[in-house]
């Protein structure tokens, strides 16, 4: 595999457990590659294990077995690992962020990570740009410099006037933008998007997936869940996923 890689997965399996006897394969041996710059798109029916692999890959699940190996010399500058200096991780490069705690974890997904979720789960009682500036509230960053990064970001997505407004009074397509604008506004270098466009009709969905272009344009690796292969268009690379396991 390349070492440009910014993500990688070597045989990753995912088991959950029904009970006592009972047990549900929803990963199988995956390998997988994300390098900076491409979309992935990550096709297959429901149940196919689509959302398993992006919760792995982005550190909100742990796999059975596997490695995640995250690339630490792309990671963010203000990213840090505890117990390694930059000599070291200049050598290392890749580590495995299975055997990190949660803590490490939460670092990883905060400074590294922008989700995009299929239902949008914006706050409903702040505004469309208080949303989209919450995401860096814990960080240590001025107020001005978060309301300048979400200024841009909205005059990005082509939400010029809908700043203010509340998540009602926004259409299904407004609200997507304004979840984009909050994965984008840390910088992240992965941006893990879960059925993106499958709230949407077929129109505002490419409109979307234009707008997902545009970010790995500007550098960040993008991998996206659909079961609609028509969209494969907008990908550099599609996976195909069936019974959690890759298929091409």
């Amino acid at each position: 595999m390349s070492s440009n890689a910014i993500l990688r997965c070597e045989k990753v399996t995912k088991i959950y457990r029904r009970g006592r006897s009972e047990s549900v394969h929803a990963l199988k041996d995956i390998d997988l590659e994300i390098r900076p710059g491409e979309i992935i798109m990550i096709a297959g029916p429901s149940g196919s294990g689509k959302t398993t692999l992006l919760n792995v890959l982005s550190g909100l699940d742990k796999p059975t077995k596997g490695k995640i190996l995250f690339n630490v010399a792309k990671a963010s500058e203000k990213f840090k690992v505890k117990g390694l200096d930059e000599e070291t991780i200049k050598k290392q490069k890749f580590i495995d962020i299975t055997q990190w705690d949660e803590k490490q974890l939460t670092e990883y997904r905060r400074y590294n990570v922008g989700f995009i979720f299929q239902a949008w789960e914006l706050i409903p009682t702040l505004k469309a740009i208080e949303n989209v500036e919450s995401s860096l509230y814990p960080l240590d960053i001025p107020i001005g410099e978060i309301r300048d990064r979400a200024k841009k970001l909205f005059r990005k997505v082509q939400l010029f006037d809908k700043e203010n407004a509340f998540p009602d009074q926004l259409s299904g397509g407004e609200q997507q933008r304004v979840a984009i604008c909050r994965a984008l506004i840390k910088e992240p270098k992965i941006v893990f998007a879960d059925e993106p466009t499958g709230n949407l009709d077929s129109e505002t969905g490419e409109q979307i997936l234009r707008q997902m272009k545009l970010i790995s344009r500007e550098g960040a690796a993008v991998v996206l869940s659909t079961h609609n292969l028509e969209l494969r268009k907008f990908a550099d690379r599609v996976i195909r996923l069936h019974d959690g396991q890759i298929t091409y």
